[in-house]
């Protein structure tokens, strides 16, 4: 991610033309010392006339999720407000979007967690979500403002400017940590390889680029990041075949058999079984229109 801005893929997102029409969606960059950590700051409101279900293949980040629901107007203890820490979602994850509401994220760097909540495996969260407090339960003051923690869901949710909801966000981080953390490190700059050199398409391929053994290599994954290499692997690569065939429209289908191989699959009949369990539908399926079951 480039330092002078977030991203602005829409990588993971299926159908993102549908929810971008009908939600307000941005990415923010935290504070400079948390950028290392972190991918970006999201926020979405929305207010609908009749709901709509989001669905998402998730990255393989922990994000943290402050979520309101309630007239955007009101003030936030006004609504149904929570906040939970929600680990690497193994599966589609579909939401339900309906009247009006409110959802402030903070999405990670894979690996970028741990130095945050240091006492236990990011494996411990993953394929869950779960209350903030279970994560960080002690009302810890932060080191540059008197409000207690259990505020900040408040703090983050209430103010209707994003500058503000940044800094509720970058606040909350920056009392938790980052905690040293060179098995971190690490994991942040080979999950970074993964996702930037396509000829990374096996475990045994990163370990070699690693220098470490296989074992080692899949403990690292397990504690600093929460997936093994070889599911991070898979995960990028349905990512990449979701935005060729959400490109199909404009740029045409692509050739799928191609597209296989260059992604490092033996044939186009595992890209096309992957993909269909992830998504729901065939690949060729969802080129013509965009949609799940």
């Amino acid at each position: 991610m480039s330092a002078s801005g977030p991203r602005r893929d829409t990588r993971g997102i299926v159908d993102p033309a549908g929810l971008l029409s009908r939600v307000r969606f941005r990415r923010h960059l935290p504070a400079p010392e948390l950028r290392p950590y972190l991918e970006h700051y999201w926020l979405i409101d929305w207010d609908l006339p009749e709901p709509y279900a989001s669905h998402v293949v998730p990255h393989p980040s922990v994000n943290v999720v402050f979520q309101r629901y309630g007239p955007l107007g009101a003030p936030a203890a006004g609504g149904s407000t929570s906040a939970e820490v929600a680990g690497i979602g193994l599966g589609l994850f579909t939401h339900k979007l309906e009247e009006a509401g409110r959802v402030c994220g903070i999405q990670f760097r894979p690996g970028g967690f741990r130095p945050f909540a240091p006492a236990w495996p990011v494996s411990t969260w993953t394929g869950r979500r779960v209350p903030l407090a279970e994560v960080f339960p002690e009302p810890a003051r932060s080191r540059a403002s008197d409000v207690p923690d259990h505020g900040v869901p408040a703090a983050v949710l209430t103010p209707d400017e994003d500058h503000a909801r940044v800094a509720a966000l970058d606040t909350f981080l920056l009392a938790h940590g980052p905690a040293p953390d060179p098995a971190a490190d690490l994991a942040v700059e080979l999950v970074e390889l993964v996702r930037s050199d396509r000829t990374i398409r096996r475990a045994s391929r990163l370990a070699t680029a690693s220098g470490l053994s296989a074992r080692s290599l899949q403990r690292l994954f397990a504690s600093r990041i929460g997936v093994g290499p070889k599911w991070v692997i898979l995960r990028y690569r349905i990512h990449e075949a979701l935005e060729r065939a959400e490109a199909a429209e404009t740029e045409g289908a692509p050739d799928w058999a191609a597209l296989a191989a260059e992604l490092g699959y033996s044939d186009q009949a595992h890209l096309v079984r992957d993909f269909t369990a992830t998504i729901g539908v065939p690949p060729t399926a969802y080129a013509r229109g965009p949609s799940v079951p």
